[in-house]
């Protein structure tokens, strides 16, 4: 007996089951699918699957239904995530070029996975830990006030208007913030964001007396803006879909909405993708293989995104183990790519 052919018949069960939600049985697998075997083989081959526990009968049914090890082994045997059509793909990128800055990436991102998939899509903003300092612009806007703006390699921007004692739109004034800017940039520009406020927190000490002051004020607004980008957060849409499939879970869905409205479970998910070394690698996490209990029915399929060489962030979809894993790895893949090419 062939180990090619019993995947054959794993492969075959698991397509089935995903799309019609019932039992497999060995008559059903001989009509829809070209095996070339005998029912008898065909049932020897399904108990020697039920004996590896692959498949399992569910209640007293003569169906088969895969379980996680079988659904892990599907995933593992897929030779290559086939690829989105083009029409997808052209969907994707029309659907994301509107984006026109970093909060616009992560919202429009949530609702495109949602929507491909039809699953619970997660997206986490760039992490803290894995996000750089690109610039930092000082913009003299009127006297006695100046627009401090912080620009992360990860796209995000913030802005703050610092109120000072003098007149910086004089040709004096753009000189000493020019000055005062370049000095900021050489000391954080590529720093990661946790290293930057003490290095800030230095530097009006190395600034002309008169001018110390007016410094200060500025890093205290750059410090104020670091302070806020610390709070790691994951976007979810879709989560209505889990009542599509809510048969899929069989007692209650509860467990899998009160494990989202935990983000500090997603957020470790995706923190385990900073070790991988491709960031367009794709993790599948089944069933019982996740840590949390309460998504023990559902599998989560990710990826990290990145900009330049840097993974700053995760994206995947949550539903249950009975998903299209092939289409839902292509789409998270696709998504993922084009995510870091905005970024980079």
């Amino acid at each position: 007996m062939s180990d090619e052919r019993r995947l054959a018949v794993l492969r075959a069960i698991v397509q089935d089951y995903v799309s019609t939600s019932e039992p497999v049985a060995s008559k059903a697998l001989l009509e829809r699918h070209q095996l070339g075997v005998s029912a008898a083989t065909i049932r020897n081959d399904m108990a020697a699957l039920e004996d590896a526990g692959l498949i399992a009968a569910p209640h007293t049914s003569a169906g088969r239904i895969p379980t996680d090890a079988g659904y892990r082994v599907f995933v593992d045997q897929l030779s290559e995530i086939r690829p989105l059509t083009s029409a997808q793909r052209a969907a994707i990128a029309r659907f994301l070029e509107g984006a026109v800055d970093l909060d616009d990436v992560v919202d429009l991102t949530v609702r495109l996975l949602a929507s491909l998939t039809r699953q619970v899509a997660m997206v986490q903003y760039p992490s803290l830990t894995r996000s750089r300092v690109q610039h930092v612009e000082l913009v003299p806007i009127g006297p006695g006030r100046v627009m401090v703006v912080l620009i992360l390699t990860t796209g995000r921007v913030e802005q703050r208007i610092v109120p000072v004692d003098r007149d910086l739109t004089t040709v004096e004034g753009e000189t000493l913030l020019g000055t005062i800017r370049n000095r900021l940039n050489a000391e954080a520009r590529d720093m990661p964001l946790v290293d930057v406020a003490a290095r800030f927190s230095e530097l009006p000490e190395d600034i002309a007396p008169e001018d110390r002051e007016l410094v200060r004020a500025i890093v205290d607004a750059l410090d104020g803006a670091l302070v806020e980008e610390r709070e790691e957060r994951v976007v979810l849409a879709g989560t209505s879909n889990l009542a599509r499939v809510g048969a899929d879970f069989p007692l209650t869905i509860g467990p899998v909405l009160s494990a989202l409205e935990e983000h500090v479970v997603l957020l470790r998910l995706f923190d385990s993708l900073a070790s991988e070394s491709d960031r367009t690698d794709i993790a599948v996490t089944i069933g019982h293989e996740n840590r949390h209990a309460g998504l023990a029915e559902t599998s989560v399929v990710s990826a990290g995104y990145g900009a330049g060489d840097d993974v700053v962030g995760g994206l995947g979809v949550l539903g249950p183990t009975r998903m299209d894993y092939p289409q839902t790895m292509a789409a998270v893949r696709a998504v993922a790519r084009y995510v870091s090419g905005m970024l980079g």
